[in-house]
Parts: structure tokens; C-alpha cells; sequence
């Protein structure tokens, strides 16, 4: 969600990350959490992010190492400023076009190119910027026997970096695909990079969408 003037459109995400994996090979109890690849970020909204087109190709390969490890977040604005709790009321006055009394409501569907990928790619809804504080996807991935996190999406310092905070609290194996991931504005996206790399280095691993794909490659041929 938008936090302060998007870039000019065309801006491109700074550098890929070469850290690759730190922790060892990938494993088989992952998903991939792709965040809020939706069309309100897409089209031409107050929240529009201008170079999440660029990315999209790079979220396509990832969902399509596994579709059916990949859960799809969607984030869902109240009805209107006044549904809102506490400081998220002010938040939605500050945006009112895009609440849902006056934000065409197909705008927060997934983007058309993901859509088909549903099923077997779960999708679960939030009202806020983390997918963790109600527990049901942390008991999903429970559930699943999942221990590994494989995030992508948008934007890299709001619910990309709120998924990442509250998966590392959780304890899960965190891997952040950094040419998946845009933002609105160039600045902070990159200054979320740096903090990914090297405030978070023993519990946040950078790849890029090759190095992913090759880690997945190597465990099904190991």
C-alpha cells in the first residue's frame, strides 16, 4: 500500500541479490507466499505501483515451480474510513478512493495472469499489512508440515516486509526472491533490500528467481 509518492512509471527494482541460499538446500516442506499481486496495484489507482508489471514475469516462474505450494495473499479495504480500527481509520480517510464503497471490488482480485493458477494456489484475504496476526495461516502452514517461506510480491518495504517480519517471528526459514518483489518508490525499496541483507542475515535469505529456480531444480535430482 501506497506510503508516499510512487516513482515515475518505468522506475526498475535496483540490483538482483547473489547471496543465494545460506542455510542449505530448499527442502520439501516450503511454500511459496506471494503477497498482494493485485489488480488495484496494477491499474490505475490512488495505490498503483508502477513497475509491479516488470516483476510480474519473475512471480509467473515461481508460482510455476509449484502451484500447489503457492498461497496467493489478497489485501481487502474496509467498506469504508469509518469500519476501520484505531489509526487504520485515518489511514483509509487519508485514501478514500480506495475503500471498498467507492473501489470497483474486481480491482481486488488477483491479476489475470495469476487467477489460472488457482486451484491448486491457495488464496488468503487480510485487512492488514502482515497475512499473520489471526493465526489461520500460521496454522495452515501448520498443518502442511510447512517450515520455509518463499516470499515474493508487493510492495518490498510494506506487506512484503510486514510477511517477513511475522514469518521470522514464527520461526520460519525465511527466503526473500528479490527480483519478485516492487515497490512505489525506488528509495525504500532498496533500503528494504539492505535491511533484508544485513539486519536480518541469520533469518532472511536473498536469492533472485534463477537462484530459486535452480534450488528447486537440485532437490527434486537430489
Amino acid at each position: 500500500m501506497l506510503q508516499s509518492s510512487p516513482t515515475a512509471p518505468g522506475s526498475a527494482p535496483g540490483p538482483v541479490d547473489k547471496d543465494g541460499l545460506a542455510f542449505g538446500p530448499l527442502g520439501d516442506s516450503w511454500v511459496h507466499l506471494c503477497i498482494d499481486m493485485q489488480r488495484m496495484f496494477a491499474e490505475p489507482t490512488d495505490w498503483q505501483t508502477p513497475w509491479l508489471p516488470a516483476v510480474l514475469p519473475k512471480v509467473i516462474q515461481l508460482v510455476e515451480l509449484a502451484p500447489e505450494r503457492t498461497i496467493f495473499t489478497r489485501f481487502v479495504p474496509p467498506r469504508h474510513a469509518a469500519e476501520a480500527p484505531g489509526a487504520w481509520r485515518r489511514y483509509y480517510e487519508r485514501w478514500p478512493a480506495m475503500t471498498l464503497d467507492r473501489l470497483d471490488p474486481a480491482l481486488v482480485e488477483l491479476l489475470p495472469d495469476l487467477t489460472r493458477f488457482v486451484p491448486p494456489a491457495r488464496v488468503v484475504d487480510k485487512r492488514v499489512y502482515s497475512p499473520w496476526p489471526d493465526g489461520s495461516l500460521h496454522r495452515l502452514l501448520r498443518g502442511l508440515g510447512v517450515d520455509t517461506v518463499v516470499v515474493s510480491g508487493a510492495e518490498t518495504e510494506v506487506c512484503v516486509l510486514a510477511a517477513v517480519i511475522g514469518a521470522m517471528d514464527l520461526g520460519y526459514r525465511v527466503i526473500v526472491v528479490t527480483d519478485a518483489l516492487c515497490s512505489s518508490a525506488d528509495q525504500t525499496h532498496d533500503a528494504a533490500l539492505e535491511v533484508y541483507h544485513n539486519r536480518f542475515g541469520m533469518q532472511v535469505e536473498v536469492v533472485s528467481t534463477a537462484q530459486m529456480i535452480e534450488a528447486r531444480v537440485d532437490g527434486l535430482l537430489g
